[in-house]
């Protein structure tokens, strides 16, 4: 997908990424931020057979919203590159100096065009709503050891995570509703915090079936209550 001018509309798998209070740092803080998310983020496309250098990105310079190739499998995206951008995150900040790497990921796929300035469409509106949701951001304020917060769009819980081909079990996430410029944005954000059991030695392995059950070599901790409406 190339912006060229061609009104080609594709369905894809968006990513939007941003930086806790990334403002704060100060320009030599911020550098190192950048350079420690691109390293998270590329650890953990990695992890799901995935490069990163194929990925279509709209960056800022806390962040970036990621056009994913055709044909992605949207489940390992969903469950396993979520879990291994969180052990990325885990690992940076053992060694945390005046600031821990902490960050707002949100998922979703749908319709979108190329545009000079970035993708068009309601796909990349739809993950920036979900990224910039206020009850996204207070998982991050509410928990001052949580580093990764996350949501799935509606649509993309509903065809993907409830399938159980996601390492993610659904009851691990709340659904929420968020208003931004008079549109309803729904997602589904996750509570817990999602880790691999010393059983699972990579992505490649099974995942939870049908029945919604926690995927193998998944596992979700604690559950804290979310107002969210």
């Amino acid at each position: 997908m190339k912006g060229n001018g061609n009104t080609q509309l594709t369905y894809r798998l968006l990513l939007a990424v941003d930086i806790q209070g990334y403002s704060k740092r100060d320009t030599r803080e911020q550098l190192l931020a950048q350079r420690q998310l691109s390293d998270a983020l590329d650890h953990a496309a990695r992890g799901v057979g995935l490069d990163r250098g194929r990925w279509e990105k709209q960056v800022g310079g806390d962040g970036e919203l990621a056009t994913l190739p055709d044909g992605i499998d949207p489940a390992p995206v969903a469950g396993d590159f979520v879990i291994g951008l969180a052990e990325a995150l885990r690992e940076v900040n053992r060694d945390a100096g005046r600031f821990r790497l902490r960050v707002r990921l949100s998922l979703h796929h749908g319709t979108l065009t190329a545009g000079p300035f970035g993708p068009a469409g309601d796909a990349p509106i739809v993950v920036q709503r979900l990224l910039d949701a206020a009850p996204l951001r207070r998982l991050l304020v509410d928990e001052a050891d949580r580093d990764l917060a996350y949501v799935v769009s509606d649509s993309l819980f509903e065809d993907v995570v409830r399938t159980g081909f996601c390492a993610l079990p659904p009851q691990a996430f709340q659904a929420i509703k968020v208003t931004a410029k008079g549109a309803a944005f729904r997602g589904h954000i996750l509570t817990g915090r999602a880790a691999r059991s010393s059983g699972r030695d990579g992505a490649g392995g099974e995942r939870g079936g049908p029945d919604g059950g926690s995927a193998p070599g998944a596992r979700v901790l604690d559950f804290p209550a979310l107002a969210s409406r």
